[in-house]
This record gives C-alpha cells, structure tokens and sequence, in this order.
C-alpha cells in the first residue's frame, strides 16, 4: 500500500473519529449538565477522580479502593463499595475485548469502529438519565452499572462483527488480516513449540512501560487527590467537571488526528532506519503531513486559548450555573485554556515520535517518563498546596511543555541530514498573531463590560463580539496559511474507496 493511499485512510480515519468524538462529547456534555441537576458535587467528585483510578487498579490492588482509603459518607454517596467492584468488572470485560479493538484500528475498520462505540454510548447515556431521574438514591450504582452496560456492548460489537468477518468466505480476500479465525486471538503454542514470541514480547513490554508512566502523567493530579486528600470530594467534582469541559474540544479534535496519524506515520516509517535510509517520498509525504500537523494543532490551540479566556465564565454560568461559575470555576477553565494549547502540540509530537521510535529509544524515553512522573507528582502536591486546583493545571502545563521538548528534539534529529523541515509548521505570520492578539484584547475588554452579571442582553452582545473576532482571526488564516489549507482541501477531497473494511 503506497503512502498517498494510506495517508487518504488516515484522513478517512481521523474525519470519522472527529464525527464520532462530537456525537460522544455531544452526548456527554448534555447529559452531565442534566446530571448537575439531580446529583451533589460529592457523588460527581467521587465517579469521575477517585472511581476511575479503582478501574485501572482494580485488577491488581482493588482492595486499597476498599480497606485503605477513606470510604466517603455513605448518606452523601451510597453504595461506594459495590460501586467500585462493578466497575473493576467493566474493566475486565473491556479487557476482554482490547484485542478485537487493535485489529480494527491497525486495520482502519472506520465503520466498525463508529457503529460499536456511538451505539456503546448512546445506550449508556440513555440508562443513565433513566437511573438518575428515576433512582437517584442509588448513587454509585447507578454509573458502575451504566459503565458495567457499556463495556459489555461494546465488546459484543467487536466481537460479533469479526466472529461473522472470519467466518465468513469474503475474509479469505483480506490478505492483509493477520487472523483467519477467532482462536487465532486467543493465547496459543507457535508452530516452533514456543507459548511466547520473545522478540514481541519485549517490545509489548516497552509499550507497556511507557504506557503507564503516560497514565501517570495524565492521571497523576487524581492519584495526588486521592491519597493525599488536598482536596475534598466536592472541590474534586468542580475540578473534574472544569477539566472535562476544558478538554471538550482537545479530546473532539486532537484525539482522532493523533490516533489516525499514528497509524499512518507507523505504516510509512520504518523503525530502527534513518530518514536518509528509508524510501525517500515516504519520507518526504510524513514530513509534509506533519507540518501541516503542527500547523493545525498550533492553529486550534492557540484560538482555545486567546478566545476561551474571555468566555470561561460565561460557559461555566451557563453549563452549572452558580456551582461552577462562582469561586475557583473560571480560574480554572482559564488556565486549562492555556494547557489545551500545550496538549494540541503534543498530541502531534508524540503521535510520531512513538512512530518513529525503535526499542532502544522508546527504551530511553522511558527514563525520562519516570523521572516526569516523579517530579509531575511532587510539583503537583506543592503547588496544589500554594494555590489550590489550579495547581494541578500549572503541574501538568510543566509535564507537557517537557514532552513536547524531548519530542521536538527527536524530530529535529531524525530529519536533520534530510531536506526537510517539518517543524516550521510551528511558525505563524506576523499578521496572524497580530489577528489573534487584536481577538483576545478586545473579547477581554467586552467581558469586563458585558459579562457576566448584566443579564442575557449582554451575554448574547458579549457572544457576538467574540464571534465577529473568531471570524476575523479565522479569515486571516485562511488568507496566511495557504498550504495548511491546501493540505485539508486535498485530504477532506479524497476520493473514497469502495472498500468494504473501511
């Protein structure tokens, strides 16, 4: 497969995933704002911080959820301890199903991907607002089983989809599966006598490794929260609510690209070769997507950032109303602004640089992911300690901005003796910033005056600024990023395949 066509099923990939990720964040968003209205903070702080981290735990040290922790006020949040074990068991089953998950990704099954999840998680919404409007005093229960219920639909989905694929006579076209029948995913004894490949088995335990020094990383501010208890239940449900809200629009845009991208930077890279060394208009195809990369990501970034400063409070007041408005609320979502910028560019950094890694380097990053999670921890308890919440954010924006670096300087080496120069997609026009600076002056000015206490008439004259802004900043780069949109016109223009597996 050429790159040109691998990179058209990336893009295929990541507009579906994009497509996916507003349906689910769609769902999301109005469901937890019905939520607000029937649950307390408490039970919200306790589902979304402490909970989740008993799911990735529960296999190995479930009991510290149940013996060793402070068990919350069972009259503020009922049934916390059968909470906890019904969401171990989700994670079990979604186990259970994570090899069905991989073959479809590795192999862009875009159709099957949309239909499991979008089905998975309507399902899951719709028996959630029927349990809290109907049984709210059944408090955890009620999002363990709903968790419980989507898992198991889920994995049903991968499951009977590739039991009918296999099974049927159109897989024996499908030269490219590395499967022909449903066992073959289960564990077995290799033709040699061997039980385990060694040579996988260590890059699986690389991967491993990294990846959870990355859950660390990224879930670090809820394991500092739970052990050390710097906050208490209901400053946890502001700060996961304020966090999720902040994440909206990295987790609809960034998460498709990077997951789609990875793949295709994967495909057409090879590891363990210089860029010099490898086919040269495959090289030169992943340096001219990944600058275009990093243009979109610094691009969507640095608008969430200029344009959400002036529009946190506003959008908090809206989604929880005073709950979240009031106190430490705005702050909050401001600063996570700023971190969404960080993220964006990391997100496409290390969406190739863990494609381009050999062993021995994704060895080597694995040493200063475990020096980040010490120091990501420690600074996140001092500062939580200085300023609260936030601190949390300004521990995570240092995690990030040290990412980004070791990842710049891997890209900056792998291309160095090539023609390319995929990093100036981290450069904008004078012109742009200027547009972007102009934007953020002029909103802050209009929220000083128009936001937020003066009633609708000047939140919605208040709204209209800020759109006339955007669309200024946004028709001036159209006007100054001219490849950038000539790399989304080509890809959004690909010819759709009439492929039944994607």
């Amino acid at each position: 497969m050429g790159s040109q066509e691998v990179l058209g099923q990336a893009a295929r990939l990541a507009s579906f995933g994009l497509i996916l990720q507003v349906l689910f964040r769609l769902i999301t968003f109005v469901l937890n704002a019905f939520i607000l209205r029937f649950l307390s903070k408490e039970i919200v702080g306790v589902v979304n911080v402490r909970v989740p981290l008993g799911v990735f735990w529960s296999l190995f040290l479930g009991w510290v959820w149940l013996q060793l922790l402070e068990v919350p006020d069972p009259h503020v949040v009922p049934h916390y301890a059968t909470g906890v074990v019904l969401f171990g068991l989700s994670a079990v089953v979604e186990l259970l199903g994570e090899p069905f998950w991989v073959l479809a990704q590795a192999h862009m099954f875009v159709k099957l991907k949309v239909i499991a999840e979008s089905l998975s998680v309507i399902l899951k919404s719709i028996l959630t607002a029927f349990l809290v409007l109907w049984l709210p005093h059944w408090g955890l229960y009620i999002f363990s089983l709903a968790q419980l219920f989507y898992t198991t639909v889920l994995v049903l989905c991968y499951v009977t989809y590739f039991t009918k694929l296999l099974g049927s006579p159109e897989s024996t076209k499908l030269q490219t599966l590395p499967v022909s029948r449903i066992t073959d995913l289960l564990p077995n004894i290799t033709r040699s006598g061997a039980f385990i490949n060694w040579k996988e088995a260590k890059l699986t335990w690389s991967f491993f490794k990294q990846s959870f020094l990355k859950q660390i990383l990224t879930e670090g501010e809820r394991y500092v929260m739970t052990f050390l208890n710097v906050l208490n239940f209901g400053d946890q449900g502001v700060y996961d609510i304020v966090n999720n809200l902040g994440s909206l629009v990295a987790r609809l845009i960034f998460q498709p690209i990077e997951e789609s991208f990875y793949i295709f930077f994967a495909k057409v890279l090879e590891r363990e070769k210089d860029a010099t060394l490898q086919k040269q208009e495959d090289v030169a195809v992943a340096a001219a997507v990944l600058e275009s990369l990093l243009k979109l990501a610094l691009l969507a970034g640095l608008t969430i950032t200029v344009f959400g400063f002036a529009y946190s409070q506003l959008a908090l007041d809206i989604y929880g109303g005073a709950m979240l408005s009031s106190g430490s609320g705005p702050v909050l979502l401001r600063s996570y602004c700023f971190y969404v910028l960080l993220l964006a560019i990391n997100g496409v950094t290390e969406c190739f640089t863990f494609a381009a890694m050999s062993k021995e380097e994704v060895d080597r990053y694995n040493f200063v992911m475990l020096a980040l999670s010490s120091s990501f921890l420690v600074l996140s308890y001092l500062l939580t300690r200085w300023c609260g919440s936030v601190g949390f954010i300004l521990a995570n924006c240092f995690n990030m901005g040290i990412r980004i670096t070791q990842s710049l300087c891997f890209i900056h080496r792998y291309y160095r003796r090539s023609p390319h120069r995929p990093l100036a997609g981290l450069r904008l026009s004078p012109v742009l910033l200027g547009a972007f600076a102009l934007g953020g002056g002029v909103t802050a000015v209009s929220e000083v005056f128009l936001c937020c206490e003066q009633g609708w008439p000047a939140r919605l004259a208040h709204i209209a600024v800020g759109a006339f802004c955007l669309g200024a900043t946004l028709g001036t780069a159209f006007l100054t990023e001219t490849k950038l949109i000539r790399f989304l016109r080509t890809q959004l223009g690909v010819p759709r395949r009439t492929d039944k597996m994607t």
